[in-house]
């Protein structure tokens, strides 16, 4: 049995001119698609969260990067490099958490050294573009593939945030084991928590589960403990935004917590996550730079505000699990576990 896409959706199109972009601020009320037909447009739906999940926003990114330099008007290659780095930049500035979205552009850029014309230059932006959705896609096959096993039949697992098909370009991470234990007849019971402040987990993750008719339940993200306890949850798994190069995993708020509740519980901690949502240059977590978002995301819900006046404020948008609470992180080479540090040199070395 296989998947269509009116059963796992995906959430970023090429169309030549435009991007086709599913707009997960909608999710679930209504599924709208929208059109992406500048770099400005790109930057603004990385921005507002309109495309989410570490690979779906570098994928974006790298499509948003080719059709800038789509409408470039020059012939010059000169003038195409500084243009191009103009807008590698701007689209850099979206996001400052996840490594993607750097990968990516980086690699686009890198695809166009050798040409020797504009013509070519354009032509591989895009062709690199589309390779890198068509990588992410098998990517998350084996990723599922490789966290499967770490499951048996009947278990109860835990996720936070989305880590899904539609954060990435196909599949997911953290539940693309979920996807195929369902190919597989394979029962796995998932119960998402609801991932404030934003309820990624209750508007994207239980919406996308409940296409492939895989057994979720919600609950809110302080219910974890109780749940666990209750419910006889045998693991937890997570995606990542960006991974250090000892292990530490920037991944969305409230992971942490899962992470301590799941040592507490001597439970398993699993994250999944692609090699390139790995930074090896970052050699620990507290080198990774957090996001802080816009206050109002915490004191007004639903267009109300639900908070006093001129109350401070602190909204990270993620948090930061020490390398030693994780059982392993699974990728598509394989599963990491133990001495991260030597670890994901020795994967990255196989890499080069």
């Amino acid at each position: 049995m296989s998947f269509t896409n009116t059963i796992i959706p995906r959430s970023v199109e090429w169309k030549e001119t435009y991007i086709r972009l599913l707009d997960q601020q909608k999710l679930p009320a209504v599924t709208e698609y929208i059109k992406l037909e500048s770099v400005r447009d790109v930057w603004e739906a990385i921005k507002a969260l309109k495309v989410r999940g570490a690979p779906a926003i570098g994928i974006t990114a790298a499509f948003g990067l080719a059709l800038a330099a789509k409408q470039y008007e020059t012939e010059n290659l000169d003038e195409f490099h500084s243009q191009l780095t103009r807008d590698h930049d701007y689209l850099a500035s979206s996001r400052p958490t996840a490594v993607n979205l750097f990968w990516a552009l980086g690699r686009l850029v890198k695809s166009v050294q050798g040409a020797v014309s504009v013509n070519e230059a354009k032509t591989n932006l895009l062709h690199e573009a589309i390779q890198i959705q068509v990588e992410d896609e098998a990517t998350c096959r084996r990723i599922g593939e490789n966290a499967l096993p770490l499951f048996k039949d009947g278990d109860s697992v835990m996720t936070i945030c989305n880590a899904g098909s539609i954060a990435t370009a196909r599949y997911g991470t953290a539940l693309a084991p979920f996807y195929l234990a369902k190919e597989k007849n394979i029962h796995l019971s998932v119960y998402a928590c609801e991932t404030r402040p934003v309820l990624q987990g209750a508007r994207l993750t239980t919406w996308e589960l409940m296409q492939a008719d895989v057994d979720v339940t919600l609950i809110t993200d302080n219910m974890a403990a109780h749940t666990i306890f209750s419910k006889g949850i045998s693991a937890i798994i997570v995606g990542a935004d960006r991974i250090a190069a000892n292990g530490d995993t920037a991944n969305k708020i409230g992971t942490y917590n899962l992470a301590l509740l799941a040592g507490a519980f001597q439970i398993p901690f699993y994250v999944a996550a692609p090699l390139s949502t790995f930074d090896p240059e970052t050699k620990s977590g507290a080198d990774i730079p957090i996001e802080e978002r816009d206050s109002k995301e915490i004191t007004h819900f639903g267009g109300q505000q639900i908070a006093p006046d001129h109350v401070k404020v602190f909204n990270p948008a993620f948090d930061v699990t020490p390398h030693h609470l994780i059982k392993g992180i699974i990728t598509e080479k394989g599963v990491l576990s133990g001495d991260y540090q030597s670890e994901i040199q020795r994967v990255f070395k196989g890499e080069a």
